[in-house]
């Protein structure tokens, strides 16, 4: 899929992939998306502000999107590795379980245990190395047992009156590039994206800086928003769509889970980063504007639950 550009992705493509995804049998659900006066969630704003609740997918993530749209389009028999901190991962997992296909997860080490557990007992292998040796783990197993590397973000077929701005986390920029690409594509000109990164896991951000995908050394407590590398199709989208890519630290992150737990909402870090980005004024010139905040997902364990504050 690499040979394809952002210039190559069109409405028509990503409609095809709507209805792929809608007749799933994944079971894909249409989350809900509330408003922000309808909870007891703090607001400083004065702006109409969206909730798209993807923490409410079945597999806790709007990563079974991009899936159930990949295993449409897989071939029969195959023996299927991907890279993820999590989220990607379950949604593999359950998707080959499903398929009767086998599958193999190379996850990075600061990923929490209890995601590789939660993999492993959807019944595919999960191997757990740091984050720098992820690609090589993966090319062995391509090279060395003919598995089929699905990508977790870099990939065309990963693919909602429109808001002023539009608010969504950024890992490898996926999501952020189908969001953004759906938007634009749509003919909502007008409508801003914004991406949100850790401080700690800015690859898109550096990306921006210097005008080509980058890699790093990421680390920060939003696993999800922490790959090796920035996307290059995701890149070549972000930069032909999104407005700009913003960061956020830790600290805001964790405040964020702490904030959405209090009003009933279960999100993990990297479901937060966008949430955490508007509370704590990241976001330019939003004051009386329509404005949609994406929750990513909600995949968190009591043991991740008990590390953040009251």
């Amino acid at each position: 899929m690499g040979e394809v550009s952002a210039d190559n992705i069109t409405m028509q493509m990503l409609r095809e992939a709507c209805e792929t995804v809608r007749c799933s049998p994944l079971d894909v659900i249409n989350t809900p998306i509330i408003q922000w006066c309808q909870t007891t969630l703090p607001l400083n704003t004065s702006c109409n502000i969206h909730i798209k609740l993807e923490n409410m997918q079945r597999t806790g993530s709007f990563k079974i999107r991009g899936v159930a749209n990949q295993f449409a389009r897989r071939p029969k028999g195959g023996h299927f590795v991907t890279m993820s901190a999590g989220n990607y991962g379950k949604s593999f997992a359950y998707a080959c379980k499903h398929y009767g296909s086998k599958g193999k997860v190379v996850m990075p080490e600061t990923a929490p245990i209890s995601r590789s557990i939660l993999i492993q007992s959807l019944g595919v292998e999960v191997e757990r190395v740091p984050t720098t040796h992820l690609m090589d783990v993966v090319n062995r197993s391509v090279q060395e047992d003919s598995m089929i590397f699905l990508h977790s973000f870099d990939d065309p077929i990963l693919s909602l009156d429109m808001p002023d701005v539009v608010v969504v986390c950024c890992g490898g920029g996926g999501l952020l590039a189908g969001v953004a690409a759906a938007i634009k594509l749509s003919g909502c000109e007008n409508t801003k994206i914004y991406g949100v990164e850790p401080e700690g896991a800015c690859t898109m951000y550096k990306s921006f800086i210097e005008k080509k995908p980058v890699g790093m050394d990421a680390q920060s407590i939003a696993s999800g928003l922490a790959p090796p590398f920035a996307g290059s199709l995701p890149y070549e989208l972000c930069q032909k769509y999104v407005e700009n890519i913003v960061l956020v630290t830790d600290e805001e992150i964790k405040s964020a889970v702490s904030t959405l737990y209090k009003a009933g909402l279960v999100v993990e870090p990297s479901g937060t980063a966008a949430f955490a980005a508007i509370i704590n004024d990241k976001i330019p010139d939003i004051n009386g504007k329509n404005v949609v905040v994406i929750l990513s997902g909600g995949n968190i364990g009591k043991d991740e639950l008990s590390n953040f504050p009251d």
